[in-house]
């Protein structure tokens, strides 16, 4: 389909969009309109530096016009051949410069695209989360009907054992009377024998009919642990797992709490109900009881699934993180760290009655000081779960190894004791902060790639990541600290720097070697982290609005640039120097070649004293006859850079008749060592901008 076409066919969300870029005269709507297919077809890029194709191109145009107004004649359309007559007169202002008309063309061809890029975007996003929550509803549905149904056949339960009660009461109240009347009639004897008879045979099927339906309840609840024991509990540990390092999943206990708490409310019904089998036998009994055979097994059984459900329930909420932290499970000696675990068997009865006691791994020297011991109790959770938050001191550390924090307790209840224990993720322990870094790497790393949440020696034989999930977690990063994550574009280049040039990078793998250790100290994660670093503390605005193309190449950036009008311009990260980011801009060459040219980059050193945007606004070179010269005039691929960054100036930094002089010295000054620019140009630029 044509790009107009696509474009009015949009939602109207986008088509104001469209109302908005046609809101100018340098391209009529109708125009774009009725010329859209041969305007789609025109080489504008290439027009856009060949003034002979330009002229061509613009006679073409005014050509068709021609036509259009003459169609409208023929429609006595009189509103439209007056808006045509007018639309050609304006152009006829390009007639000395066709190349810009040329421009202006693609300007807005590019704006359009942009435009379809986004609702493009959003409907990916929207097809991907519809049928992601599509498939999730639909799980959860289904466990909830196991759920509904489980609830129902306790209820049909507690019917069958009233029945069974009264049938019961009634053989045996009639056996009673019988044994204290004297019958001395031997046909009414053994009638009464025969009648006594039968209702011991009905209250024996009665007995295999509700034990055979126990035991289809406890297969039910067998298969629900089973779900929510291996399915949905290890699912929520992964995604748990994978939000510890910054993916965006749902780590949210409340429908797991409900589901855990259902099946544990209907297994202590099961043992209620099995207690009141055995007060019955109790009173009646007879040979070849069905109760006195099957009753011990089924005690036992419920008992087990009972204790596997409770051992189960006992998980670590939020894991361990100091308060000033770059994420969790990394922590410092002597520095306060919190973490919460949470019972998913919710009993209010059982209030403050559990207490938890927290240890550190048994065969290491480590101890947690402070409080070891806390009540589980409603009070912390905003939802009313079991919780214990701990907050406490670690004393020791060893760096680079992988050590757990266990906490422990004992359910008791209704003549249940099961002590449950549940621990952390490895956490790493540092004595300073400069250890941060590598820590967190391999934070990264296990969580990534570990499944077994107990394994303290991964890193002896720790396996590569594929590029799809490296690529992938470096977009966590990304995503958890501004809000946005890494494009395929940016991914790509990270994967060339690592890989080298690949037709494709599916099959790559990266070792945690190459991640972490490879070229210290300036390994692959501390170069991305140190951009990262400096995009959260000085640039997250302009990077979540987009505005940072970021992770480019240099011959990437070679290439986009030089097919871009002078002035244009884009914002990347050094690819040699830590934490920094620089930008390059087109100029023409005498012979009119384009040509790039580039600043050194800016670090946090530069960053911390004038903020990016102020820099790019201001910045200049000496041109012909020593005057200043904004080079940056389109930031990539065509927006003019006070459209793109307008929004972040300061009235008072926007005025030039405002600047202070701090800030004007400031800026040439950096210029002349970022450009490396002349002694005689520095002092000329500072003498301009005083």
């Amino acid at each position: 389909m044509a790009q107009w076409d696509r474009l009015t066919d949009l939602p109207d969300v986008y088509t104001q969009q469209l109302h908005e870029l046609y809101d100018r005269d340098a391209l009529p709507m109708d125009v774009r309109h009725y010329l859209s297919v041969w305007i789609e077809k025109q080489e504008w890029q290439r027009a856009a530096r060949d003034h002979d194709l330009a002229m061509a191109l613009f006679q073409v145009l005014l050509e068709n016009l021609d036509i259009q107004h003459s169609r409208f004649v023929q429609e006595e359309s009189f509103l439209m051949q007056h808006n045509i007559r007018r639309y050609k007169q304006n152009f006829q202002r390009y007639l000395d410069d066709p190349c810009a008309l040329a421009n202006t063309i693609l300007w807005f061809l590019g704006k359009e695209k942009e435009i379809l890029q986004s609702a493009d975007l959003v409907e990916q996003v929207e097809f991907l989360h519809v049928a992601q929550e599509a498939m999730e509803t639909s799980s959860q549905q289904d466990l909830e009907r196991k759920m509904a149904g489980l609830r129902n056949e306790v209820q049909c339960m507690e019917h069958t054992m009233f029945c069974l009660e009264e049938q019961q009461d009634e053989f045996d109240f009639k056996y009673q009377t019988y044994k204290m009347e004297a019958v001395v009639d031997e046909a009414v004897e053994k009638e009464q024998i025969h009648v006594f008879q039968l209702l011991i045979n009905r209250l024996n099927e009665c007995r295999k009919s509700t034990l055979s339906d126990l035991n289809k309840l406890l297969d039910r609840t067998d298969d629900l642990i089973d779900i929510l024991v291996k399915k949905e509990l290890v699912e929520w540990q992964r995604r748990q797992q994978k939000a510890c390092i910054g993916a965006p999943d749902n780590v949210l206990l409340d429908q797991l709490e409900k589901w855990f708490t259902c099946v544990a409310v209907c297994l202590f019904q099961v043992r209620e109900f099995l207690g009141k089998l055995e007060e019955l036998v109790e009173k009646v009994t007879y040979d070849n009881d069905p109760v006195k055979d099957q009753k011990p097994t089924m005690q036992k059984r419920a008992d087990t699934l009972l204790k596997d459900l409770l051992k189960s329930s006992f998980v670590v909420e939020t894991q361990p993180s100091m308060p000033q932290g770059k994420g969790p499970l990394v922590l410092r000696t002597n520095v306060q760290f919190s973490v919460k675990t949470r019972l998913l068997i919710k009993f209010p009865e059982m209030n403050h009655s559990m207490k938890v006691n927290v240890s550190m791994d048994r065969y290491r020297r480590f101890n947690v000081l402070g409080t070891k011991s806390k009540a589980l109790n409603m009070a912390e959770s905003q939802n009313g779960g079991m919780v214990a938050d701990f907050r406490h001191l670690i004393s020791l550390s060893v760096t680079e190894e992988l050590h757990i924090i266990y906490f422990d307790t004992v359910f008791e209840m209704k003549g249940v004791s099961v002590e449950l224990q549940a621990s952390s993720i490895p956490v790493v322990i540092i004595s300073n902060s400069s250890q941060q870094q590598s820590a967190w790497a391999s934070v990264l790393w296990f969580n990534l790639l570990s499944v077994d949440t107990t394994d303290v020696v991964f890193f002896t034989n720790s396996p590569a990541a594929t590029w799809p999930q490296f690529g992938e977690m470096l977009s966590w990063q990304f995503l958890s600290a501004t809000k946005r994550g890494l494009s395929e574009d940016q991914l790509e280049m990270m994967a060339h720097r690592l890989f080298g040039k690949q037709q494709k990078y599916d099959t790559c793998k990266v070792a945690w070697s190459k991640f972490s250790k490879e070229n210290t100290p300036d390994t692959f994660w501390v170069w991305f982290d140190g951009i990262l670093v400096l995009v959260k503390t000085y640039l997250e605005d302009l990077w979540r609005d987009g505005l940072i193309m970021g992770f480019v190449s240099k011959g990437k950036e070679k290439s986009l640039l030089k097919k871009k009008q002078r002035g244009t311009f884009l914002l990347r990260f050094s690819e040699s120097v830590i934490g920094g980011i620089t930008f390059s801009w087109v100029e023409m060459t005498i012979t009119g070649e384009p040509e790039v040219k580039k600043v050194r980059p800016f670090t946090k050193v530069d960053l911390c004293q004038i903020p990016f945007h102020e820099i790019i606004r201001d910045y200049q070179i000496l041109e012909a006859e020593n005057i200043p010269e904004s080079p940056l005039l389109y930031l990539y691929p065509s927006t003019p850079k006070d459209e793109a960054f307008g929004k972040y100036y300061s009235k008072k930094s926007g005025s030039k008749g405002n600047k202070c002089f701090a800030c004007t010295f400031f800026l040439p000054l950096q210029y002349f060592w970022k450009a490396n620019l002349s002694k005689t140009h520095f002092i000329a630029v500072l003498v301009n901008a005083m």
